[in-house]
């Protein structure tokens, strides 16, 4: 933390940066209900034994051994919220030349910062349903966070999962479907990574809404109460495929997992990410959800963001100067803190961070050039914040391949689109066009006001420009009237061959802010259109007689008060476009390109075709609010299959204005199978140091130093330092530790051995091949192979009647033309967690069928291929 001469410091006693009870034991849990346990999982499994990791952990392991107490304690916390040019800064230990580490939001872009690009929303990314432009989405981001000099990117985004429709976030991720998460988290990942970037994925785990997320002094954050199975198969199935994909840092949710928070629940951080995954990176809290001292570092958390207290308004925290006194007390053992540290470094060597890494040059807090270092400091120095460094390149290219191959043609009446630049065009709905007051008017885009192009919270980024739709609609055709209303206007009478586009939106963000009486999740509109979009939708289709509906949207909504009116030719679903929604859009409207995008979850006719459990968010309870996920497996169209229930528009569903012919089809086996994986391997070595607790005058405040208020330091005065330190070398522990806790570290349990559990899982066990062929005549399409895995009949568990496994899209086909896809089958794919044995089994081993079911979307599945007699047949009728 350098110190520049010339400024103003408010120096203040190292003895009251905050009280000592803040690391003292966490309070009683409430009662879950029965069933639902967060046992304790102990201790911490140290990182480093994968090969993968190893020439890190060896760099880290030299580097972290020169540290002083002070220093490790440093790099684990952040300095406090506005206290440097980041959303997150970490302390540093510059004397080794490791600096202070910048994590930065968001999923989509860089956050609060200019010279960026705004990519589209992750659930848009998701639509498209392809899985090259998910990596080149995420090799373009990281290029932009490596440019800014950003060390850490907080995405991708796989919890939410999307479980239920009104949730204020699942816009952030993929899609209702732990594959098509799994998917997009893998290929955003390694996109961002090879850029030399730390990903993370979050939020870890069961954060599925936004009301009562939040510990506070008041209330405890609501309990996510997930079973064993539905856990492993349903919301940690896209974390197990990040942590595969060799991950560096997993973000914990603000809520609790059966009763415990996930920012110290050791089972979560300790039992399933660090052991069974055999995650090697480091895990941070979410910004101020950090609610314990000794009991997080024991529970295996390795970084409190951004450093204070829940309350961040003293430059209190519960770790920094605290994690130093705690050790040299000896209530947090040095191997811990070692091991904390060791994973901050070993990622930062990972991802090659000791070279040619710029600092960063941006501030999220001003745009101005000069501007206070420290914000949120009573008196700060001041000095060049902001140097303006465009990292955008051409990458508005793959934002808007991604935008537009995301929308999703639901409805085509008459082959109405597309439509010709000749015909006359009406427009309604101010979601046609940017925000009148600027595309950055609203902090934190927490306001809908114009073209809709992602939520709201720290999930966004600066519009650089915003292109939106009915800019791009004008320029291609000349008979355009555009309304700027959300009301319908008195308009003349049409002929009979006037086409109305009404633009229509619906909205979420993070519990931070509230738009328009909703709290972050759509508690207020629901599944309905805002602004009274319906009305208008209807009012256009009393008028018209061709009237194309196209919806900017966070997620699913109810269309059943308008999609069957005979006038309401066409639908589209452009979800979140980000900067690029004209362009992307005409390109649809106009046929420059068909359609190709997928639903990334289902549409029902009614919120009460899903369970109340998932088709209503927790209210205001006494205590701790209990979400408990009742409906288990069945989520989105899990659910609606089981029940026999037809949705709208199911999850996958998607036309072109061509067609396609799937032939061919031929699977193969792969790796043979047996009923559990084979023997994991064994851990190996990890970085070993001394255990003794360090001299007290590692820990001492550095003499004549002034500090700035807020900031976080990880000193002791030498006078608290002697009194920590003569505690812990006369073996007096008077800390209480939690139920279950040890210390010696075991082998781990059969389902690990590997990044992502035991590296078996991954081992392909079926292959599929087919040929897709554009059987039109007259537009050109890509198209969407998709596998859902139906399990064997008569195997001692219950599953889901048809579940998507793999995707697969095409290039561009021409008319006539062909292209073969291969989709595959992993072990994990075949296999169900089986909750007494701990582990993946494989029910249909010895020759019962498994059918793997092809089609454009879950409900349009005509090919089956079987597993026992290696066949295929199409012309079948869909299993739902």
């Amino acid at each position: 933390m350098a110190l520049r001469s010339g400024a103003l410091w408010l120096a203040i006693s190292p003895s009251l940066l905050g009280p000592v009870c803040h690391a003292g034991p966490v309070q009683p849990r409430d009662d879950v209900p029965a069933g639902y346990v967060a046992a304790p999982y102990y201790p911490t499994p140290h990182g480093g034994w994968l090969p993968s990791w190893t020439a890190s952990y060896e760099k880290a392991r030299a580097l972290v051994s020169q540290m002083t107490l002070a220093e490790k304690t440093n790099i684990t916390g952040g300095v406090g919220i506005y206290m440097g040019p980041c959303v997150g800064n970490t302390g540093s230990a510059l004397r080794l030349g490791f600096p202070q580490l910048c994590l930065q939001d968001s999923a989509l872009g860089v956050a609060s910062a200019d010279n960026v690009t705004a990519f589209p929303a992750g659930i848009t990314t998701g639509a498209t349903f392809d899985k090259a432009l998910m990596y080149a989405r995420g090799a373009a981001l990281g290029q932009e966070f490596r440019g800014k000099g950003a060390n850490v990117y907080l995405g991708p985004a796989v919890g939410p999962l999307g479980r239920k429709p009104l949730g204020g976030r699942n816009w952030e991720g993929f899609g209702s479907d732990p594959v098509l998460q799994a998917v997009g988290a893998r290929q955003t990942i390694k996109g961002v990574q090879e850029q030399g970037v730390i990903a993370t994925i979050k939020h870890f785990i069961g954060n599925e809404q936004e009301m009562y997320r939040m510990y506070n002094p008041f209330q405890p954050g609501y309990s996510a109460n997930i079973d064993d199975r539905t856990l492993h198969e349903i919301y940690l199935w896209p974390f197990a495929e990040g942590v595969h994909a060799g991950v560096g840092s997993v973000m914990t949710a603000y809520n609790a997992v059966n009763g415990s928070a996930c920012s110290q629940n050791s089972y979560l951080i300790n039992g399933i990410l660090k052991d069974e995954l055999g995650f090697q990176g480091f895990v941070m809290s979410d910004w101020l959800s950090h609610i314990s001292g000794v009991d997080s570092t024991l529970a295996g958390l390795d970084m409190d963001m951004p450093g204070d207290t829940q309350v961040p308004l003293f430059g209190f925290s519960l770790w920094k100067y605290e994690l130093t006194r705690s050790t040299l007390n000896g209530s947090v053992p040095l191997d811990r803190l070692n091991d904390m540290a060791t994973r901050i470094v070993a990622a930062w060597y990972q991802f090659g961070q000791d070279k040619n890494i710029p600092p960063p040059n941006f501030s999220s807090n001003t745009r101005d050039r000069d501007g206070p270092l420290y914000p949120a400091a009573l008196f700060s120095p001041s000095g060049q914040v902001n140097w303006f460094v465009n990292v955008q390149a051409d990458h508005y290219k793959v934002a808007r391949q991604v935008a537009q191959d995301a929308i999703t043609l639901l409805k085509n009446s008459g082959s109405l689109l597309p439509l010709s630049t000749s015909r006359l065009l009406k427009i309604f709905g101010t979601d046609a066009a940017v925000n009148p007051d600027g595309p950055n008017a609203c902090l934190n885009r927490a306001c809908d006001k114009g073209t809709l192009g992602m939520g709201w919270g720290s999930g966004v980024a600066d519009y650089p420009y915003f292109d939106d739709p009915i800019t791009a609609i004008k320029k291609r055709a000349s008979g355009v009237t555009f309304y700027n209303t959300d009301s319908f206007p008195s308009v003349p009478a049409p002929t009979a061959d006037d086409v109305a586009i009404v633009f229509i939106n619906s909205d979420a963000g993070e519990n931070s802010f509230t738009v328009e009486n909703n709290h972050g999740d759509r508690d207020s509109a629901r599944l309905s259109a805002w602004h009274n979009g319906d009305e208008l939708v209807k009012k256009a289709a009393e008028k018209y007689s061709n009237v194309v509906v196209v919806v900017h949207t966070v997620g699913p909504l109810i269309l059943e008060p308008w999609i069957d009116l005979p006038s309401v030719k066409a639908l589209l679903f452009a979800h979140l476009p980000g900067q690029e929604a004209g362009e992307s859009l005409a390109n649809i409207l106009f046929g420059d390109v068909s359609p190709s995008g997928h639903l990334p979850y289902s549409i029902t006719k009614a919120a009460t075709d899903l369970p109340d459990s998932i088709a209503n968010l927790k209210g205001f309870a006494l205590g701790q609010v209990q979400d408990t996920y009742s409906e288990g497996l069945y989520i989105d169209y899990r659910y609606l299959n089981k029940m026999s229930i037809k949705p709208r528009f199911a999850f996958g569903h998607g036309l072109s204005y061509t067609t396609f012919n799937l032939s061919g089809a031929a699977i193969s086996s792969v790796t043979p199978l047996s009923l559990i994986p084979p023997p994991r391997a064994a851990k190996g070595s990890t970085p070993a140091y001394s255990t003794a607790i360090p001299p007290a005058a590692e820990a001492y405040f550095p003499t004549g130093f002034n500090t700035i208020w807020r900031y976080l330091y990880s000193w002791l005065s030498p006078d608290d330092a002697n009194s920590a330190y003569a505690i812990g070398a006369a073996g007096v522990k008077k800390y209480t530790y939690p139920v279950g806790y040890k210390t010696t570290q075991t082998a781990g349990p059969a389902a690990g051995g590997d990044q992502g559990g035991n590296a078996a899982l991954w081992d392909v066990a079926f292959s599929i091949s087919l040929t897709i062929r554009n059987s039109g005549t007259q537009f050109g399409g890509k198209a969407v192979a998709q596998a859902y895995l139906q399990y064997p009949a008569g195997i001692p568990y219950d599953t889901p009647i048809v579940q998507l496994r793999d995707f697969a899209k095409t290039d561009t086909l021409a008319p006539g033309e062909s292209a073969t896809v291969t989709l595959q089958l992993t072990r994990k794919d075949v296999s169900v967690w089986d909750v007494e044995a701990q582990n993946w089994v494989v029910p249909g081993v010895g020759g019962k069928r498994y059918t793997v079911w092809i089609g454009e979307a879950s409900d349009k599945l005509f090919t089956a291929c079987y597993t026992d007699t290696l066949t295929c047949e199409s012309g079948l009728a869909s299993p739902v």
